[in-house]
């Protein structure tokens, strides 16, 4: 047996370290965390300076038994999980759980997977760091009362499943006041004036004018005063610049530079830097330190001279922005500057160059550049044209990498070379054009410029952006725009010959793709989260909270303290915003209709958004439509929300059978006779021709046709949530990936139906046929008494092949929900008056 025992996180980790230990050391995975918060209780005693109560998950106890096995055995215990806080919280989890002995136990970190990384650390043991173990508490246990304390005013005051989260709701408030400021952006003309020119040798110069106009006539005033102009080079300078290259990569800029150049996002990045580091092929991955070790700047400086020359190597330290950030640690860097391309799959290998590039041109040297600025001037008029070029002299580090830009940054026009020319010189005009240009709406935000926005205002921290991003996707309130945008003319005067032409010209504006656009629910719940509880949803706030977990890291500050003064305040406005607040569903009042003269309005119900024609306190009863896919509650005009109530529209007869299109709870679809077909993705039930419902239900019945017959009963096809299924004899039994589905052969349907009907012969303990009800193996290694729609799970202590008829009707009976007479309903509802 090992003597020494090595505790990481993950089994990949586990497995590159075991190759550079000998035989004496044993690594074993913790498989993450092996103790945490539990999943259906606050699990914080709040009145006893909120302690939190850890346990192990079930599905760990199995690893913390072996775990504690090998530790028994062992003469010393390495303790090596992540060198942050997240790390530190998991060797302090792992040392309480498995009861070590602390003189036989030592704590150990690393930024690299590499055989001098892990014998470096080996020679430098410390003890776990409770300033650190702390700060991770307090995010936790924070981020715990603000999860379990306003989610449920959520689901009371708009709609059950919802979910808040101190850095996820702020996240979402982002998003949100950036679609409405888009929404309320009014955009704003003015003539923009270019123009082409040649030179003496023939060559074009394209310039433009420093200036525009704000109207049609002033620019079309300006352009008159151009007939009969001779045209000449005012001035022309020439001065060196020069570009730097960027840092190397933090989290935070890894996840923007790979979602721009990559096309990755945030969490695919951090899943794919994992491998990456697990392999010991990179740094580690959570870091938002730009520094960089003495032994990686001089591995980059033989890199750089061997491949380059040494007029390209310039060492360089970076000092980082970020608050609170960690200079001791090292920026993310491939662990060996020589390895340029390790064979990868393709994921990893591009993550990589990217990662290995950034570093190298970090430590290389400034572009040199000559930039030259020229004025055209006309003997007819003050004002001049101004063309600007960009030479590279030398290109430093441009010859390995340049950094991304975001889409708001991106200039107009790029800089290119100018043709050579000399003050005085005369120039012939090919044209001169005013456009009539519109200033432009905020960007919606892309994933980079997310994480760029809140690293910016301090809100979380980069190892948080990647599950934020996904948590609030997830949840619904955000999602992946498509939004095809709306025609806008313009018009352009164009200069020529003496002679103003004018062309009226169109541009498709407000388009986006892949961008992240809040949902109808996702504004409704941070207008209620800002309505009421605007600290928690105040970025000031946010960022502060993380500033107080630096600041317990650091022991200056006392974690628990620092959750009772928060809580002090949270916890009443929570009590008063559950009794007292209205509910909310994002009403919107429309308009009324004149048939009726009721009020038109938009909110969200049960099922989704939907149009209300009425109130509850009409005579009659108020009439509803659900909104179609691509409708929202901010943006429905009235004509559309009346519109919704032309369904179902009736598009004719088929085989015999009505064929009408609506809109149901998962979006349009045709009915024919009683087969309901959902419509394809952007098809509209308003706009549905009968020729293309046609086009669905042959389509339907081509895919309902049996393929087979099996002991006399049909055998169909089909593709469900979770994946292909054939149906026989009203069974559903979905096709693994070891069958070829598209071409299922007579032998693969009798095999799939055959182990099916064992699974359900071997599921079954006991069966009432007359009664309809059994007794069917669960998951987990439990078992349940169904009848119908009803479903009882039986507790593990109890003998399922021992129940009695009587004990299954009296526990389904207690299951079954009870129906309400008409009497009793209206009574429960009739207010009782004092007398």
């Amino acid at each position: 047996m090992a003597k020494n025992l090595v505790i990481v996180e993950s089994p990949a980790k586990a497995k590159t370290i075991e190759k550079f230990l000998g035989k004496d050391f044993k690594v074993a995975s913790s498989f993450g965390h092996i103790a945490d918060l539990p999943s259906k209780e606050l699990g914080v005693d709040v009145e006893n300076g909120f302690v939190p109560k850890y346990i192990v998950d079930k599905e760990k106890k199995a690893v913390v038994k072996k775990l504690k096995d090998l530790a028994n055995k062992a003469e010393i215990i390495w303790l090596a999980s992540d060198e942050d806080r997240e790390g530190e919280a998991i060797s302090w989890h792992l040392s309480e759980e498995l009861k070590l002995d602390k003189n036989k136990t030592k704590r150990i970190v690393f930024n690299s997977i590499t055989k001098s990384a892990i014998q470096k650390a080996i020679e430098n043991p410390r003890e776990i760091n409770y300033n650190l173990v702390n700060a991770q508490q307090a995010r936790r246990v924070l981020d715990r009362l603000v999860g379990y304390e306003l989610s449920p005013v959520l689901w009371k005051k708009i709609k059950p499943g919802l979910s808040a989260g101190r850095v996820q709701s702020v996240a979402v408030r982002l998003i949100v006041e950036r679609e409405r400021a888009i929404e309320a952006f009014v955009p704003e003309a003015a003539f923009r004036i270019s123009a082409e020119f040649i030179t003496n040798e023939g060559s074009i110069v394209t310039a433009k004018l420093n200036k525009t106009y704000a109207s049609k006539e002033g620019a079309e005033k300006f352009l008159k005063q151009n007939i009969g102009a001779a045209f000449s080079v005012a001035s022309l300078e020439k001065k060196p610049a020069k570009k730097s290259p960027a840092a190397p990569f933090t989290t935070s800029t890894l996840q923007q530079e790979a979602s721009r150049k990559l096309y990755f996002s945030v969490s695919k990045t951090m899943q794919v830097a994992q491998r990456l580091y697990e392999a010991g092929l990179i740094t580690y991955m959570r870091t938002d330190s730009v520094n960089l070790s003495k032994e990686a700047i001089d591995a980059a400086k033989d890199a750089i001279i061997s491949n380059y020359g040494k007029e390209y190597s310039k060492v360089r330290n970076f000092t980082g922005k970020s608050k609170g950030a960690q200079e001791a640690h090292e920026a993310i860097r491939p662990t060996e500057m020589t390895n340029q391309s390790p064979s990868l799959e393709r994921d990893q290998a591009k993550l990589y160059e990217l990662i290995w590039k950034r570093t190298l041109a970090s430590q290389m040297s400034d572009a040199q550049l000559e930039r030259t600025n020229v004025k055209i001037k006309a003997n007819t008029h003050k004002e001049e044209f101004t063309a600007n070029g960009e030479v590279i002299k030398f290109d430093g580090f441009l010859k390995v990498y340049l950094e991304g830009i975001d889409e708001e940054d991106i200039a107009e026009e790029q800089e290119g070379m100018l043709p050579a020319m000399k003050e005085g010189e005369q120039l012939e005009n090919r044209y001169i054009a005013a456009t009539e240009r519109f200033t432009r709406a905020p960007y919606r935000f892309t994933e980079a410029s997310l994480v760029k926005k809140l690293e910016e205002l301090g809100i979380g921290r980069p190892s948080t952006y990647a599950p934020t991003i996904s948590t609030i996707q997830n949840r619904g309130y955000i999602e992946k725009g498509n939004i095809e945008g709306t025609e806008r003319k313009y018009v352009q005067l164009r200069f020529k010959s003496d002679k103003i032409a004018t062309k009226e010209l169109t541009e498709n504006v407000g388009s986006d793709k892949g961008k992240m656009v809040p949902t109808d629910i996702g504004m409704i719940v941070t207008d209620f989260l800002v309505s009421h509880f605007e600290s928690i949803l105040d970025y000031n706030f946010t960022a502060k909270v993380e500033e107080e977990f630096d600041e317990i890291a650091s022991g200056n500050e006392d974690w628990q303290k620092v959750m009772k003064n928060f809580y002090s305040d949270f916890h009443p406005k929570v009590i008063d915003v559950e009794e007292n607040a209205d509910r909310a569903s994002g009403e919107r009042i429309l308009g009324t209709d004149p048939k009726t003269g009721r009020q038109v309005s938009v909110r969200l119900g049960r099922f989704g958004p939907m149009v209300q024609v009425g109130t509850v306190d009409d005579e009659e009863k108020p009439l509803f439509a659900s909104l179609q896919p691509d409708q929202s509650l901010n943006s429905i005009t009235y004509e559309q929300a009346m519109d919704l109530f032309k369904l179902p529209r009736k598009l004719g007869v088929y085989e015999g059978e009505e064929v009408e299109a609506n809109v149901g709870r998962f979006g349009p679809y045709v009915k024919f006779g009683k087969t309901y077909i959902s419509m394809a993705k952007g098809e509209n039930a308003m706009d549905i021709t009968m020729d293309r419902a046609k086009e669905l239900i042959l389509e339907k019945q081509k895919a309902d046709a049996p393929i087979a017959m099996y002991e006399e009963k049909e055998v169909t096809k089909g593709v469900g949530r979770f994946g292909p299924f054939i149906k026989w004899d009203g069974i559903f039994i979905n096709v693994s990936k070891k069958y070829d589905y598209d071409n299922l052969t007579k032998a693969d349907i009798e095999e799939l139906i055959e182990v099916k009907k064992q699974k359900e012969i071997d599921k079954l303990i006991q069966e009432w046929p007359e009664e309809g009800i059994r007794i069917e193996k669960a998951r987990w290694g439990r078992h349940s008494i169904i009848k119908g729609k009803v479903k009882v799970e039986i507790s593990k202590d109890v003998d399922p092949t021992k129940i009695t008829l009587e004990e299954a009707m009296a526990l389904i009976d207690k299951k079954t929900p009870k129906k309400k007479t008409k009497a009793k309903a209206k009574a429960k509802a009739k207010p009782k008056t004092k007398k």
